[in-house]
């Protein structure tokens, strides 16, 4: 690797050398998602063995990302569901949810949102939020707002989704499409 870039020209080399730590980081967030709790047998929630920090929403709006209408949280973060979720239980919990904090709830709806807005009782006993009957979340890769690198990832277990007004994840995303089918 040393030996390749130093037959790079310097702006190459720099560019090489600037995204090394971005994949690193990276990797370690999809590491930290290869985990998930356990979920209970009596199916009224999920169980973890942590407390996650559950992200805030506030109210929740619309936002044109990658030309695309979605769920966005106050501060114009993507708002996303995992596909293993149930109406009544989310299935994202320790690790899992470290990297992708449950949407605390309840939530109001901002201007131009249409839907329904719910919440659900985690194992831990915090409220996370629902729309249209779907377990909301943020990622901790989106490092700010009108960003979507969670959109189509297949992991912890199932596909992750930005949440799109017209209620199906978007066809060719900018994260790519696992091929299921979005909220």
């Amino acid at each position: 690797m040393i030996r390749s870039l130093t037959r790079l020209k310097a702006p190459d080399r720099l560019r090489m050398l600037l995204a090394l730590p971005a994949v690193a980081a990276a990797a370690a967030v999809l590491a930290a998602c290869g985990s998930s709790g356990t979920s209970s047998a009596s199916g009224g929630g999920s169980t973890s063995t942590s407390s996650p920090v559950a992200a805030t929403a506030g109210s929740l709006k619309t936002a044109t990302i990658g030309g695309v209408t979605v769920l966005t949280d106050a501060k114009g973060f993507a708002v996303y569901s995992f596909a293993p979720d149930t109406m009544t239980t989310s299935d994202c919990n320790g690790a899992c949810a470290a990297a992708w904090p449950p949407v605390k709830g309840p939530v109001s709806a901002g201007a131009g949102l249409t839907g329904t807005l719910g919440t659900i009782e985690r194992s831990d006993g915090s409220a996370q939020a629902t729309f249209d009957g779907h377990p909301l979340y943020t990622f901790v890769g989106d490092t700010a707002p009108g960003q979507n690198k969670g959109n189509g990832l297949n992991v912890a277990g199932g596909l992750w989704h930005e949440i799109t007004t017209s209620g199906s994840a978007p066809a060719g995303s900018s994260a790519g499409s696992g091929g299921g089918s979005g909220y």
